[in-house]
């Protein structure tokens, strides 16, 4: 790699062709071993590898996207700390810095936009900038519309941190209905909306893929419907919630799914959660310790 103090000191051509160094390669995969392992505390080390090798070789979108992954995910689940410093929101700037050089360089791949707009609304509402949440309500409405499969989820679990009576959580509650319904491409009854029929429509292919759980997120579908049942909860419909929470034991991986008790847990305690996912700091999904790994944990 370039000494830091050349980079300083001549800069880097960032124009041309995006090549995969071994460096990235090596990179990420660690990257993939501490992030499917849930390995929180070694984020640093990750983090050294894919900075590294992004600085070898800035044109390459994947090292930057995992680089503002690995700061999204720190920030994301900074409930595994015993005390959160301030600077934890470090991590929004940086994450937001290398989405949009992912976004640069291929403008295309329709996630590193959600991701972008992800971080831009997150640091706009730390620093109170009305502009850049504009920017970030843009950025993801591009997104959704661009691959509405897996930007919905996005936009939706984003504001899922926001209070239930805000008109921003109740239209990211929507998306989650939405989602549902361009993947299974009919409209779901809302009132029961219990749906065994998931798994016969899974695909592996084009945009759709995103509905269903993959090697980069192994347990996607549980997921969804853990966040998208704290939601409803949220907004006092626990009855609904109930319905949704169960939809994740359809997945052909539920087995394995780390958080089976946690769903569970929801379910029994649906009810008697509406009080407390009222309060500011609830910890539903978003504000958990499992914010990123109810999705993406890859260990029983």
């Amino acid at each position: 790699m370039k000494s830091l103090g050349f980079l300083l000191l001549a800069g880097v051509a960032f124009a041309g062709e995006s090549v995969r160094t071994p460096a990235a390669d090596k990179a990420d995969a660690l990257f993939w071993s501490t992030f499917h392992g849930a390995r929180y505390a070694e984020i640093d080390h990750a983090l050294a590898a894919e900075t590294a090798a992004y600085l070898e070789a800035p044109t390459d979108a994947v090292t930057a996207a995992h680089v503002g992954w690995l700061h999204m995910w720190r920030l994301g689940e900074r409930a595994r700390l015993p005390r959160t410093a301030a600077t934890i929101t470090d991590d929004a700037v940086l994450a937001r810095k290398y989405f949009a050089r992912a976004v640069q360089l291929d403008p295309q791949d329709a996630r590193y936009a959600g991701f972008l707009a992800a971080a831009e609304l997150s640091e706009a509402a730390l620093d109170h900038d009305v502009e850049l949440a504009r920017r970030g309500a843009a950025t993801m409405k591009d997104a959704v519309a661009a691959w509405p499969e897996f930007n919905l989820f996005t936009a939706g679990y984003v504001a899922s941190a926001l209070p239930a009576a805000s008109p921003e959580f109740a239209a990211g509650l929507e998306q989650q209905w939405q989602n549902i319904e361009v993947c299974i491409k009919q409209k779901i009854d809302r009132k029961h909306p219990g749906y065994a029929g998931f798994m016969a429509l899974e695909t592996k292919v084009g945009h759709e893929r995103a509905c269903w759980n993959s090697p980069i997120a192994p347990h996607n579908l549980e997921g969804f419907f853990l966040n998208m049942g704290d939601m409803l909860v949220k907004s006092r419909d626990w009855r609904t919630a109930r319905a949704i929470y169960a939809n994740a034991r359809v997945s052909k991986e539920f087995a394995s799914w780390r958080y089976r008790d946690v769903l569970a847990d929801r379910i029994a305690h649906a009810e008697a959660n509406v009080a407390a996912f009222a309060k500011p700091d609830a910890k539903i999904m978003i504000n958990s310790s499992f914010a990123c790994m109810a999705c993406h944990e890859d260990r029983p």
